[in-house]
């Protein structure tokens, strides 16, 4: 049951709900049970004028679970769990591809809270894409050929630019904690059983067992396939609006259009559990 006072306006038809009526900065056992609840039906939430301190927002990423630390960005003062994304004219965004957070784990995140500080007078949107969606879209026999795969993800492939960087040493000991992982191609979600594409171009390498040639066109196919226009929905940012995504079930880009433009959000992420593919439920 979700409580009268929540608002909820669908702004896709795969994904993505704008949630209002909520104050994230005192959740209640009630308000977060009800956002569990909206999280996995609708994948992504979005809230706008949530005037969240890093404290707070780490506080309202521990009512969903404990909170992983990235090891690639800064920290506010006084927050270790809270990572500070900054654009500017001298540091651009690095990251510009479709992704689900972190999957070069064994147990990648149950999802993300991200804050804007500051947004861009034009452009700097976020696109998020629907996982389940873009499974329930491919055929039969392509749905029965991808269920028992595995693939590997490796953080050293997602942040290669980085580590060939200047400043790359500062990741090596991220890449010696973080060794190459296999998850299944397709996941079960723990709560809703549907499936998804657990698959993205940042972190994933290869299909397990598959030969090379076979698993790049595969997997690019995939790609392709997972975020096409009717699987996805766009978010506009303003100042204090918070989106707070489903990473078992989606991915997510952002729209690097903004030029020199400052922007900054602040991120926490909330452990997740060991990927479950259709041959082990």
């Amino acid at each position: 049951m979700i409580p009268s006072s929540i608002h909820v306006r669908r702004c896709a038809g795969a994904l993505g709900a704008e949630v209002s009526g909520v104050d994230l900065r005192a959740p209640t056992p009630a308000l977060t049970a009800a956002l569990q609840r909206l999280l996995a039906e609708h994948q992504v939430l979005f809230f706008r004028d949530q005037p969240l301190e890093p404290a707070e927002q780490e506080a309202f990423g521990r009512q969903f679970g404990s909170l992983q630390v990235h090891p690639a960005y800064p920290h506010p003062p006084g927050s270790s769990a809270v990572a500070v994304l900054e654009h500017t004219a001298e540091k651009p965004s690095l990251i510009e591809e479709w992704h689900t957070d972190m999957t070069y784990g064994p147990t990648p995140p149950l999802g993300s809270i991200l804050q804007a500080h500051v947004v861009p007078a034009v452009g700097g949107d976020t696109l998020f894409a629907s996982m389940s969606a873009a499974y329930d879209g491919l055929s039969a026999g392509m749905r029965r050929y991808l269920d028992p795969l595995r693939a590997m993800h490796s953080f050293a492939y997602g942040f290669r630019h980085s580590l060939a960087g200047p400043n790359g040493h500062r990741l090596q000991q991220a890449v010696r904690d973080n060794p190459p992982t296999s998850h299944p191609v397709v996941r079960v979600h723990p709560l809703t059983g549907r499936r998804g594409l657990f698959v993205n171009p940042l972190f994933t390498t290869h299909i397990v067992g598959v030969p090379e040639p076979e698993s790049k066109a595969v997997l690019e196919f995939l790609y392709a396939h997972a975020v096409r226009p009717e699987y996805t929905v766009r978010f506009a940012w303003t100042p204090r609006a918070i989106a707070f995504w489903d990473n078992r079930s989606t991915q997510h880009r952002p729209v690097n259009d903004h030029g020199p433009q400052h922007r900054v959000l602040h991120r926490v992420t909330v452990d997740g559990d060991r990927p479950v593919g259709p041959t082990e439920v």
